[in-house]
């Protein structure tokens, strides 16, 4: 049954990158955010959304919990109609669509020849970041998780390499080994901080304790690397701000458990700068 759900969405999916692409990609990402205001409730919890929310936003109202559940949906939808133009993003006419603030921080890393640690959230369309980054002569390696689904992700990694970041490691043990081979040579990691994970650590997250990867906290460690919060917003429609901001440098001393605490912090302010532009619906503190 659960092979026959993927392939049904796998069919979805296929049919409605197809319509987008015919669409082109101003119509498609309204679309897509219509779309998915309207069916997204249908398979993720109002309840769940409301209650995450209000762990950030305490003193949000019902009627604004409900419109930034809208907007969260719209976004979302968004995002998803968006794949089937990255390419368009990076070396196509939408590639001016996207705005970086913080180049200068690019500039030192690459004149410095310095490795780093990028962090972000699944904020706005998230994947423009590592392909920005990149773009902009990064010498980068994407971390990722792979989706569930066996027939959209062989699909999903090819549009990641292609378009996004050519080297990716998946999020997990298997993908350790990788990644130290490539912070070897010299590779800055990118990757998001916000999902819940069973091999990560307890870490207080909107004043309540969540798993959460400490990969970056041990590849600080491990390269005595700084981390840099990276910001994705979505302006309007289908122009996009990227924020580099600076680098945060540890001491040594910190601990694992220390420096990860203090990015969730970090990850908090990102998302409370637009809250409607993270995704409320998983159970990140299940």
């Amino acid at each position: 049954m659960k092979y026959l759900n993927y392939f049904i969405q796998f069919i979805f999916v296929i049919t409605a990158f197809t319509l987008f692409k015919i669409c082109g990609l101003k119509k498609s990402s309204l679309i897509g955010g219509k779309i998915f205001e309207k069916i997204g409730p249908l398979f993720r919890s109002k309840k769940i959304i409301h209650k995450n929310i209000k762990r950030a936003l305490p003193d949000l109202n019902y009627e604004n919990l409900e419109t930034m559940t809208k907007l969260m949906w719209n976004n979302y939808g968004r995002t998803f109609a968006e794949y089937i133009f990255l390419r368009d993003f990076r070396i196509g006419k939408f590639s001016s669509n996207v705005e970086i603030e913080g180049k200068e921080v690019l500039e030192e890393i690459k004149k410095n020849n310095q490795q780093v640690v990028f962090v972000s959230g699944h904020l706005s369309n998230f994947e423009l970041m590592a392909m920005f980054l990149e773009k902009n002569g990064i010498n980068l390696l994407a971390i990722y998780r792979p989706l569930n689904n066996l027939f959209l992700n062989p699909i999903m990694e090819k549009i990641r390499r292609k378009y996004i970041c050519k080297y990716q490691i998946k999020k997990g043990i298997g993908g350790i080994r990788d990644l130290i081979k490539y912070k070897k040579q010299n590779f800055s990691t990118a990757l998001m901080i916000d999902q819940r994970v069973s091999e990560g650590i307890l870490s207080p997250f909107f004043k309540q304790k969540a798993f959460t990867t400490t990969i970056p906290a041990q590849l600080v460690k491990k390269f005595n690397a700084p981390v840099v919060p990276v910001y994705i917003e979505r302006i309007k429609d289908i122009t996009f701000k990227i924020t580099i901001k600076n680098p945060i440098f540890f001491h040594k001393e910190k601990s694992i458990e220390n420096i990860t605490d203090e990015l969730n912090l970090e990850l908090e302010k990102l998302i409370l700068k637009k809250p409607e532009q993270w995704i409320w619906s998983h159970n990140r503190w299940k």
